[in-house]
C-alpha cells in the first residue's frame, strides 16, 4: 500500500529575506512545472522593494531600525562633547596651520576648535559603523525609489543630510589623519524625525488603524520642535568652543531664554560665528513653527467639526450609549438628555451621539454647558463606516439608539437609512442592543433582530383611533411615557391644572412580589384582590404581571390568575416602591372603633402623598380604623332607588362563578349580538368574529375583530359616487344609525390598517361600530358630502408633504391651518390631529385675544423654565386629547431603556398586540344613576367585584369661564331682519355713524366689503324713497353687523344648499359649551365622581373565560357591557 504521506509535496517555506533575493529553491528538484504569473516581482530590485517598501510589516521594520540608528548617532554625538576637552587640541591646531599654510594672528577668532574635536578611537569606530550603515540604506533607498529623475533622488535634504553625516567618516577610514574632524551628526536629529514620520505611515498601514491626524500633527510639532532646540544647542555649544566654551547645559540655557523671548543676557555668544546661528536659528523658527501651529490650529478646528474620539480607556472603564442620527436638532437633544437622565441609576453614564454633519451652533451652545459637557461628546461621522463606529466604540456601548428622520417628504427612503444603519451597528458590534425606530410598517421587517422596535406609523395611528372610543388617549399615553415628578403647576391658583398635574407624574414601574412591600402580602390570592387591596392601602394601581418563565405581559388577567412570588407585578405610581419611605401611623383602635359608622371591609385610608426629590412619603393609615365623617357604602337615604343593592360585594380572594355577575352599573340590556337585528339584515350587514384574511404588511399582529360576511365590491367603497350596487352620494343618503369617523390624510397607507382595526375589535359591540370615511382631500364639498355635520370625530394625519419645510417648525403649518379651518367652519367638530413638534400645539385652536389661552402660555413658559419635560401639557387641546405630538414616541423609545416592558404595555394598552390572557383599554362614562358610588375607590371595589376591571384613570370635562373675544361676538342676522321697528330703525341711522368709527378698527375687512357691496347696489338698482330706500339701508346694516360666526355659517349652509344637502344639523353643531377637559391618572381613592367622567378601564379578555361547552359568547365580558342609546360608548 501506497504511503500518502510520502506522495504529499512539501508545504514552501515561509516567508524570509533569503526567499526575496534569491527566489523559492524548494521547488526545483520538483518534476513539477511551476508557473510564474508575475514575473516582473521575481526580478532581484523587485523582491528587495518588495521588502523595503511594499511589505507593510517589513517596512515599518527598516523604518524602526534606521529610526534607532539616527538616534543612536546623536547619542554618540553627545558622548563625544561630554568626553571632549578643547585644552587638548593643541597637536590639532599645529596640524591645521600646517595644512592651511596661514600664519595664526592672536585677537582673531581662533579656527582649530571648531574644525577639529578630541574622539578617542572606539567612539570613532562606532561612528564610522553607524555611518556606513546609515549611507548603504539610504543608497538602497533612493536606488529602489528611483523614478528616472537621479537629480530628484539626489538634491532631497535627507539626502543631502545623509552625505554630510556618513561621507566625512567614511573618508577617515582612507585618510587617518582626519579622525578628529568635526562632523555635524547632531543633524542626523532631523533625520530621526524624518523617520518617525515614514514609521508611522507605516503603522498605520500595517495595523489597519488610522489614527488621530491630530494626534499626527502634534507629534510632528513636537518633533520639530526638539529638533529645533537641539541644533541650536549643539550648534552653539561647538561654535563657542572657540569662545566662551559654554557646556552643553549652559547651551540648552541660552536656548530656552532665548527661544522663550525671556533673554536674561547671563548667557551670551562671544563670537560672530555663533551670533550667526542664533540668528538663522530664530528664522528658520519664526518660519517652521508658525506653520506647524497653523496646521495644528486647522485640525484643532476640524476636530472640533468632528468630535474626535471617544478613547477605548474611558469605553472599558465607563459606561456609554450611542445615539445614531441623520440630522441632530435642539428639540431631539434636549429630549433625548432630560428623559435619559431623568433615572437617577443613568446619572454616571455618557453619551456618544454619532451624526454625519456638522454640529450646528445651538446644539455646539448647549454641549458647552458644564451639565452637558462633562457627559456629552458628539462626533461627526457615519454609522456605515466602521471607522467611525471604532471611534465611538461600538462594541464596548451599552446601548445605541438609532432615530429615523420624520422630517423627510421621503419617508420610505428615511426608512431605508435607518435600515443600513441598523445592519451596519449589528455587524459590527453584534452584542449592543439596539433601540431602533422606524416609520412606516411594511420596512420593520428588516430590522426585527432589533431588541426594541418602534414603529411610528403604528403607534400614530392607534391612538388616533383610540382616541375616537376611549377620549385623550393619546394624551394618557404621553404622561405615561414621561418622566415626571407630579410637580408641575402646583403653584397654580386652578384646582384642575394642581389635579392634573400632580396625577402626571405617575408612571409604570415593576417589582418582584416577593421583594415588595406594596403586593408580597398577596401572594396566593387573585390579581383583582390584590390591585385593590393594594390601591386601597397604598394607593398604587397594579395593571397587569408577568411570569418568571414567560417573557408575555398580562394586562389584568382577570380575578382567575393567581398570584405567585416569582411573579414580576407592573403598577402605576408617582415613583417606584424602592425610592418611597413607608410612615406606619399608630391610632388608638378602641378610641375610634366606637365611632365606626360602618365595619365593612371596603375602608378607605387616608392617603397622604409626599413628592420630594424623586421619593414618596406614604403615609399608611390604620385600615382597621376611620372616622365617622368618611364615606359611607350605603346608598343616601333619599335616593329612593329601590332597585339598586345597598353596598358593593366585596373583592374576593380567589374567584368563583358568583364573583364574575353583572352588575347594574355593567350590565347589559342589549339582545343578543349573534342574532343579527332586522336592520342589519335589511341593510345586508352581517358581521362575524375572526381574523382578518390578508395583513397588509409583514409583522403585524393578528386581531380578532368584526367583519363582514362578503367582501364589498370595490366600487361601493366609493362613498361620492354611485354604482351599479346603489346610488347613494353622499353619508346623509346611507342612513348611518352611528356617527361617521372621518379620517382626513394626503395618502392611504398601510399604518391605516391599525386606524381600522382598533374600531372594529371583537370586544366592541357591534351597535357601537361607527362607520369610517377615508378623505384623501378636504375641500369644503367633499367635507359637507362625506357627512362632517353629524361626525362623531375628525381626524386629521399630518401631511408627509410638508414635512421637508426650510424650517423645521414649519413642518406642521399646513395640518394647523387646516385643523384650524375646520375648528371655524365646525366648532363643535371633535377634531383630533398629530403634530411633529409639541411646540406647535399652542396653535391649535388658536384665538388671537382669548385672555385664558394668554394665561395657559404664560403658565407653559415657567413649567419650562422650571425644567419640566411637559412644559405644553396644559395646553387645552393637547389636555383634552384633541392633539398630540408624535415626538413622544422618542421617549418611548428612550424610557425602554430603562424600562424594557415600556414598548410592550403601551401596544398591548393601543391594541396594537393581542396576547393570549391579556386585558384591553376602554373607557366607561358616569352617568347620574351612577354618582350613587360617589369616590373613586367605591368605583374601584365596584368594578374589581363585579366584572374584573382595573381602573387605571379619569376623564374630566368642566365648564370654562372664558373672556369675551372678538370671535365669541355674534349677532343673529334673523333677528335683524325680523325688526320692524321704526324706533330702532331711526336709532340705528342715529347711531350709525359712532358704531362705524367704534367698530371700524375692529372689523376693518368686514366694513370693506360691505362698502364695496353697497357701491355695487347703488350703480345697479335706481335710488327710491320711502319704505324701499329704508329696506336697503337695513340689509346694508345687517350685513355689516354681523360677527365672522355668522358669515362662516351662511358660507356653510349656502354650500349645503347647493349640494342638495339639508343644512339641519350644522345649527346643532355651533351650539358649543366653553369647556375645558383633562386627565386624572390614578388618582386619589378618596376623588370624588362627577357627572359625565370618563373612566379609563382595563378589562379582561373575555376569550380567556369563555367555556369550552358553549357555542356562542352571548355570556362573555364581550356581552356584559353597557349600552348607551344615545350614542355615547358606556363600557
Amino acid at each position: 500500500m501506497v504511503d500518502l504521506d510520502s506522495e504529499v509535496p512539501p508545504l514552501p517555506p515561509r516567508y524570509r529575506f533569503r526567499d526575496l533575493l534569491l527566489g523559492d529553491q524548494g521547488w526545483q528538484s520538483d518534476d513539477r512545472v511551476q508557473v510564474e504569473f508575475y514575473m516582473n516581482e521575481n526580478t532581484f530590485k523587485e523582491r528587495l522593494k518588495l521588502f523595503f517598501i511594499k511589505n507593510q510589516r517589513s517596512s515599518l521594520r527598516i523604518r524602526l531600525f534606521n529610526f534607532s540608528l539616527k538616534l543612536l548617532s546623536c547619542f554618540l554625538y553627545i558622548i563625544r562633547v561630554l568626553l571632549d576637552d578643547p585644552t587638548q587640541g593643541l597637536a590639532c591646531k599645529e596640524l591645521n596651520r600646517r595644512c592651511s599654510n596661514q600664519s595664526y594672528t592672536p585677537g582673531t577668532i581662533d579656527w582649530s576648535p571648531i574644525v577639529w574635536v578630541n574622539r578617542s578611537l572606539p567612539l570613532w569606530g562606532l561612528q564610522v559603523s553607524v555611518a556606513l550603515i546609515s549611507l548603504f540604506e539610504t543608497l538602497l533607498l533612493s536606488y529602489l525609489s528611483y523614478k528616472g529623475n537621479i537629480w530628484e533622488q539626489i538634491l532631497r535634504i535627507p539626502f543631502l543630510l545623509e552625505i554630510i553625516n556618513a561621507v566625512p567618516f567614511i573618508i577617515t577610514i582612507f585618510w587617518p589623519d582626519l579622525r578628529n574632524l568635526f562632523i555635524p551628526v547632531f543633524l542626523n536629529c532631523w533625520l530621526a524625525k524624518h523617520a518617525l514620520e515614514n514609521m508611522i505611515n507605516d503603522l498605520h498601514r500595517a495595523i489597519q488603524r488610522t489614527q488621530s491626524a491630530m494626534f499626527n500633527q502634534v507629534l510632528i510639532l513636537i518633533s520639530t520642535l526638539l529638533c529645533l532646540i537641539f541644533t541650536c544647542i549643539c550648534g552653539i555649544q561647538h561654535l563657542e568652543r572657540a569662545g566662551n566654551r559654554l557646556t552643553l547645559f549652559d547651551s540648552l540655557y541660552f536656548c530656552i531664554v532665548t527661544f522663550s523671548t525671556v533673554g536674561f543676557g547671563d548667557v551670551t555668544p562671544k563670537i560672530w560665528p555663533s551670533k550667526l546661528l542664533v540668528v538663522i536659528m530664530i528664522c528658520v523658527a519664526l518660519v517652521v513653527l508658525p506653520i506647524q501651529f497653523e496646521q495644528l490650529a486647522y485640525l484643532w478646528m476640524e476636530r472640533q467639526k468632528s468630535g474626535g474620539n471617544y478613547s477605548r480607556h474611558r469605553a472599558q472603564t465607563e459606561k456609554h450609549v450611542v445615539l445614531c442620527v441623520s440630522s441632530l436638532k435642539i428639540d431631539l437633544l434636549m429630549d433625548f438628555l432630560n428623559e435619559f437622565y431623568a433615572h437617577p441609576r443613568l446619572q454616571d453614564y455618557y453619551v456618544v451621539i454619532l451624526c454625519p454633519t456638522e454640529m450646528d451652533a445651538q446644539v455646539r451652545r448647549v454641549l458647552q454647558i458644564p451639565m452637558w459637557s462633562q457627559r456629552v461628546i458628539y462626533l461627526q461621522g457615519s454609522a456605515l463606516k466602521d471607522q467611525d463606529l471604532l471611534r465611538a466604540k461600538m462594541d464596548d456601548a451599552e446601548a445605541c439608539f438609532i432615530l429615523s428622520s420624520r422630517c423627510e417628504v421621503d419617508r420610505t427612503a428615511a426608512d431605508h437609512q435607518t435600515i443600513l444603519r441598523a445592519w451596519a451597528v449589528k455587524d459590527f458590534a453584534p452584542n449592543c442592543p439596539l433601540y431602533v425606530q422606524i416609520l412606516k410598517p411594511e420596512n420593520k421587517f428588516h430590522i426585527k433582530f432589533a431588541d426594541h422596535v418602534v414603529c411610528e406609523e403604528e403607534f400614530k395611528y392607534a391612538m388616533l383611533a383610540l382616541n375616537c372610543i376611549c377620549p385623550a388617549t393619546s394624551t394618557l399615553i404621553t404622561l405615561l411615557v414621561h418622566t415626571s415628578r407630579g410637580q408641575e403647576s402646583q403653584q397654580s391658583s386652578e384646582q384642575w391644572q394642581k389635579m392634573y398635574g400632580r396625577c402626571s407624574g405617575n408612571e409604570v414601574h415593576h417589582i418582584n412580589l416577593e421583594e415588595s412591600t406594596f403586593f408580597a402580602e398577596y401572594e396566593g390570592k387573585s390579581f383583582t384582590y390584590a390591585s385593590f387591596h393594594a390601591h386601597k392601602k397604598f394607593g398604587v394601581c397594579l395593571i397587569g404581571v408577568r411570569k418568571e418563565d414567560n417573557k408575555n405581559i398580562l394586562l389584568n388577567p382577570g380575578p382567575r390568575y393567581i398570584m405567585s412570588s416569582t411573579d414580576i407585578c407592573f403598577y402605576i405610581n408617582i415613583t417606584k416602591e424602592e425610592n418611597s419611605a413607608f410612615k406606619k401611623q399608630e391610632k388608638h383602635r378602641k378610641k375610634h372603633e366606637s365611632k365606626l359608622s360602618y365595619h365593612g371591609t371596603s375602608r378607605l385610608p387616608v392617603h397622604s402623598i409626599i413628592a420630594s426629590m424623586g421619593t414618596v412619603a406614604i403615609d399608611l393609615q390604620d385600615t382597621g380604623c376611620r372616622t365617622s365623617s368618611g364615606p359611607t357604602l350605603a346608598l343616601p337615604s333619599e335616593g329612593g332607588r329601590e332597585g339598586r343593592r345597598p353596598s358593593i360585594a366585596p373583592v374576593l380572594e380567589v374567584a368563583d362563578s358568583s364573583s364574575l355577575q353583572t352588575c347594574d352599573l355593567l350590565s347589559d340590556q342589549s339582545e343578543d349580538e349573534t342574532t343579527p337585528s332586522d336592520e342589519e339584515v335589511s341593510a345586508g350587514l352581517e358581521y362575524a368574529k375572526g381574523y382578518p384574511p390578508y395583513s397588509p404588511y409583514i409583522g403585524s399582529s393578528p386581531t380578532f375583530c368584526h367583519l363582514l360576511h362578503e367582501k364589498v365590491p370595490f366600487c361601493c367603497l366609493r362613498l361620492d359616487k354611485g354604482c351599479q350596487h346603489n346610488y347613494y352620494e353622499d353619508a346623509k343618503a346611507y342612513g348611518f344609525k352611528n356617527k361617521l369617523i372621518i379620517v382626513a390624510a394626503e395618502t392611504a397607507g398601510n399604518g391605516l390598517y391599525n386606524f381600522i382595526v382598533p374600531l372594529r375589535a371583537y370586544y366592541r359591540p357591534k351597535k357601537e361600530l361607527n362607520p369610517i370615511v377615508l378623505l384623501l382631500d378636504n375641500p369644503l364639498d367633499d367635507l359637507l358630502r362625506c357627512g362632517v355635520t353629524f361626525a362623531a370625530n375628525m381626524v386629521v394625519v399630518d401631511k408627509e408633504s410638508t414635512m421637508s419645510a426650510e424650517e423645521d417648525y414649519m413642518a406642521d403649518a399646513k395640518t394647523i391651518v387646516n385643523v384650524q379651518t375646520l375648528f371655524r367652519l365646525f366648532s363643535s367638530l371633535s377634531i383630533i390631529t398629530e403634530l411633529t413638534h409639541p411646540a406647535n400645539m399652542r396653535f391649535m385652536q388658536f384665538r388671537a385675544k382669548d385672555c385664558y389661552s394668554l394665561a395657559l402660555s404664560k403658565l407653559e413658559k415657567k413649567e419650562r423654565e422650571k425644567g419640566s419635560n411637559l412644559a405644553f401639557m396644559f395646553r387645552l387641546p393637547f389636555a383634552a386629547g384633541r392633539v398630540f405630538s408624535i415626538s413622544m414616541l422618542d421617549t418611548l423609545l428612550y424610557q425602554s431603556f430603562v424600562k424594557g416592558y415600556m414598548i410592550s404595555i403601551t401596544r398591548l394598552l393601543l391594541g396594537l398586540d393581542t396576547t393570549p390572557g391579556s386585558g384591553f383599554l376602554c373607557s366607561m362614562k358616569i352617568t347620574e344613576e351612577d354618582l350613587w358610588i360617589r369616590t373613586y375607590a367605591r368605583l374601584y371595589q365596584k368594578l374589581c367585584s363585579s366584572t374584573g376591571d382595573i381602573p387605571i384613570g379619569v376623564y374630566r370635562t368642566e365648564s370654562q369661564k372664558l373672556t369675551t373675544s372678538e370671535s365669541q361676538i355674534s349677532i343673529s342676522v334673523e333677528e335683524w331682519e325680523d325688526t320692524k321697528d321704526t324706533k330702532e330703525q331711526v336709532n340705528y341711522r342715529n347711531n350709525h355713524r359712532n358704531s362705524t368709527s367704534s367698530d371700524q378698527s375692529d372689523h376693518p375687512l368686514l366694513r370693506r366689503k360691505s362698502m364695496q357691496w353697497a357701491r355695487r347696489l347703488s350703480r345697479r338698482v335706481p335710488r327710491h324713497s320711502g319704505k324701499t330706500a329704508e329696506k336697503i339701508n337695513q340689509q346694508r346694516m345687517n350685513l355689516y353687523r354681523r360677527s365672522e360666526r355668522q358669515e362662516l355659517a351662511e358660507l356653510v349652509k349656502n354650500r349645503m344648499k347647493h349640494l342638495g344637502l339639508s343644512p339641519a344639523g350644522y345649527d346643532e353643531m355651533n351650539d358649543h359649551e366653553n369647556t375645558l377637559s383633562y386627565i386624572l391618572i390614578n388618582p386619589s381613592p378618596d376623588t370624588r365622581l362627577e357627572l359625565n367622567d370618563i373612566v379609563y378601564l382595563i378589562r379582561p379578555d373575555p376569550l380567556a373565560y369563555v367555556p369550552n361547552t358553549a357555542p356562542s359568547r352571548k355570556n362573555s365580558f364581550c356581552n356584559t357591557v353597557g349600552q348607551d342609546t344615545r350614542e355615547e360608548t358606556q363600557l
